[in-house]
């Protein structure tokens, strides 16, 4: 029989704990929420922004609420897009506190889940700009230093990225770069690239590009959760849902701004239709998870009469979509993918066949199956497996 002595003991203590983690939650909170009437100043850019090496720093900002035990920044820095044009970005930094390791800290280059398409859907704007780090305490309690990108368009001006592989993944590279520019990081050349979704489509661009985009990066690993990895599968699967009309709404726009003066025929009224082109510029300025029910409530009229052709067969949508699909380039870090079976957006047999496809190319592939997991909750459900596996080959 439990005496009551230790009982009381046991809740004392179980109530000290849940105090101290409600007040450092308030305190990141209160910091983030006395910052937030100077955030817009921060994303506006200088004049002459864009103009430097790619990585190189615009402008960083200290934040205020950070996360327990560690220290953080809100950036903004130069980029290149898919075009090969300088662009702006910005970001987050995060690095735990404590000394770090001789030789810096090995850098994760977080690359997140669709959030929409416009400036103010970038993930360092919110509110709470880390709840979206996925496995964000895991990888500071290990030392690591985690840079989070949002990607070219959101945060600040610049040309819409949304499935851009070149672009997104140029970002994560320079995401890198500029964490090594605030010395108190102690940013190392190490690189670990993980992304869930456009972010493990983005994350999987970033590898495939390093070594010629970035060749002083040592990209130890890469991890990626049901990752937009061919997007010809996943518009084909869902091109007549409401899924696919809210990527579409995103994607085509991207597609139709980056590549118009590069690619013949480019020309978004040639794939979508009249009634889609009204409702698609109300679509990208919605964030997607703030709007859910809105953007369904727009959408879901135009769900089967969205495209006017099947982009998916249909020059140029057709390239465009290969083009920014991953598994063209093979790379020499181990490669490790999650994927739930119980994901109504990116087809589990799809993912399978992508890590068939990355093995088949002579890469170091471990591909874990989820039974339960869904879309949303798949790179959180993954994390014990990949740590598991990170560890494992970071102490290589």
């Amino acid at each position: 029989m439990t005496s009551p002595r230790w009982a009381f003991a046991f809740f004392a203590a179980l109530l000290a704990l849940v105090g101290a983690v409600v007040g450092v939650e308030t305190v990141r909170i209160v910091g983030d929420a006395l910052e937030r009437p100077g955030i817009p100043a921060f994303y506006a850019q200088p004049d002459g922004a864009a103009d430097g090496d790619p990585g190189t720093l615009v402008k960083a900002d200290e934040l205020l609420g950070a996360p327990f035990a560690a220290r953080a920044w809100r950036l903004m820095y130069r980029s290149t897009d898919a075009n090969g044009e300088p662009v702006v970005v910005t970001g987050i930094l995060v690095v735990p506190l404590g000394v770090a390791p001789a030789g810096g800290r090995t850098v994760v280059s977080w690359a997140h889940p669709t959030t929409g398409a416009a400036p103010d859907c970038a993930p360092s704007y919110g509110f709470d700009p880390f709840i979206g780090i996925e496995g964000l305490r895991f990888l500071l309690d290990r030392g690591f230093a985690v840079v989070a990108t949002d990607y070219a368009g959101m945060g600040t001006d610049g040309p819409d990225s949304y499935l851009v592989g070149a672009t997104e993944g140029n970002g994560v590279l320079d995401a890198v770069r500029a964490a090594q520019a605030i010395p108190e990081a102690r940013a190392s050349d190490r690189v670990v690239l993980w992304g869930h979704s456009q972010g493990g489509q983005a994350a999987l661009f970033a590898a495939e590009r390093a070594a010629q985009y970035a060749p002083e990066l040592d990209i130890l690993a890469v991890a990626v959760a049901a990752p937009a990895a061919d997007l010809t599968a996943l518009l084909s699967a869902h091109l007549d849902d409401i899924q696919g009309v809210t990527i579409g709404s995103y994607a085509f726009t991207a597609f139709a701004e980056v590549y118009r003066d590069t690619v013949p025929g480019v020309v978004l009224a040639d794939v979508l239709t009249p009634q889609a082109l009204e409702i698609v510029p109300t679509m990208n300025r919605l964030c997607l998870l703030t709007n859910i029910p809105e953007l369904h409530r727009i959408g879901e009229p135009l769900v089967g009469d969205f495209t006017r052709v099947d982009p998916t067969t249909t020059e140029p949508w057709k390239s465009l979509l290969e083009r920014n699909s991953a598994g063209s380039t093979p790379f020499d870090a181990p490669l490790f993918i999650a994927q739930g079976l119980a994901d109504e957006l990116v087809d589990a047999d799809d993912t399978t066949g992508f890590a068939g496809h990355e093995a088949s190319l002579g890469m170091d592939v471990t591909y874990h199956e989820i039974p339960f997991a869904n879309h949303g909750t798949v790179a959180y459900f993954s994390l014990p497996g990949m740590l598991r596996w990170l560890d494992g080959v970071v102490a290589r």
